[in-house]
């Protein structure tokens, strides 16, 4: 009898250990890796981008009118500015500072973004159009994402064509938030 149940829970523990091992292939091969845009021209892409829709984190899952600004440091580092209004247009004014370190990769699409030291978090650029007005951010892990713009909004159309590219690499859409933006 001990024989048969020492069998019977190796074969138990083989096959859960086949199905996990199964459901991570599966899970590699359903996410391929982000493609970051070839090259990313950084004195262009400074300054201020208006969050237009992101995965909201703790911080920042009720801002109102969120900025990112970016400028570019001497020793090649880029300075940010993330501020938002916290609960409402007129609640209290939040301002993070992290700084990005580019990728030496050539394409300065590639950044580790470092809001405690000594942690960098992977950000990438992965939509860029031509005249830098719009841009998507995304990380690996697929859990955080962010479509900005050069104006406060941009129309539903662009919206839609942009949130479809987020959805195809890999993000749910549910999982995004419109950043209300109001600017007098």
């Amino acid at each position: 009898m001990k024989q048969i149940f020492g069998r019977k829970s190796a074969l138990i523990a083989v096959l859960m250990a086949a199905v996990g091992t199964a459901a991570c292939s599966f899970h590699a091969m359903a996410v391929e890796p982000l493609k970051p845009v070839d090259y990313v021209d950084l004195e262009r892409f400074m300054g201020p981008w208006y969050v237009i829709s992101s995965t909201p984190t703790f911080i920042d899952k009720e801002s109102f009118n969120a900025i990112e600004e970016y400028t570019l440091t001497d020793d090649g580092t880029i300075q940010t500015k993330f501020s938002f209004f916290d609960g409402g247009f007129d609640g209290p004014l939040k301002t993070y500072h992290p700084k990005g370190f580019v990728k030496e990769d050539g394409s300065n699409a590639v950044w580790g973004m470092q809001f405690v030291w000594p942690i960098k978090a992977d950000y990438q650029i992965v939509y860029l159009n031509d005249d830098y007005s719009r841009v998507i951010v995304a990380r690996e892990k697929r859990d955080l994402v962010w479509l900005m713009a050069r104006e406060p909004s941009i129309p539903d159309d662009e919206y839609q064509a942009l949130l479809a590219q987020i959805v195809a690499l890999g993000y749910e859409e549910s999982s995004l938030r419109l950043t209300p933006q109001k600017w007098d």
